[in-house]
């Protein structure tokens, strides 16, 4: 084995310093939710369905895949063994749970859920002349 160099260990505590640092992960099955936290104590959860690669799989997770996630690549993604699935860290805390174009199909089909609030809301919005049309904005200069 290599031995590591003092140039080497310092450029890897550098880039370490760079990107947020994860300290612990667990999931947590009664709400199907992701919990991970950062060094310096920040914290996020987010849902399993909104994370891309979870929902690419062949099969559906059990709940106990699920809950065996480890912290890896020194603290900056996220490893499920059974699954042999990876996760970025630091794609989380800038809300990159999937590629720009699963982040637009995920909005385009919330947008299509349908409820009664949203029912109501859209019949009172009819009663009142529709949606408003937008208008050319007109130049500042005229």
């Amino acid at each position: 084995m290599a031995k590591i160099t003092a140039a080497e260990m310092a450029a890897a505590r550098k880039r370490g310093a760079e990107e947020p640092t994860i300290v612990a992960a667990r999931f947590i099955r009664s709400t199907r939710t992701l919990e991970v936290t950062f060094v310096y104590g920040v914290k996020i959860a987010v849902p399993i369905a909104l994370l891309q690669d979870f929902s690419m799989l062949e099969h559906a997770p059990t709940l106990a895949e699920l809950a065996e996630v480890e912290v890896s690549g020194a603290g900056t993604s996220l490893y499920w063994p059974r699954l042999d699935l990876g996760l970025w860290g630091p794609g989380l805390l800038q809300g990159i749970f999937g590629t720009k174009g699963w982040m637009r199909e995920l909005a385009r089909g919330m947008g299509a859920i349908k409820s009664p609030a949203k029912a109501a809301a859209s019949r009172e919005n009819g009663r009142k002349g529709g949606r408003p049309r937008k208008h050319a904005a007109t130049p500042a200069h005229a």
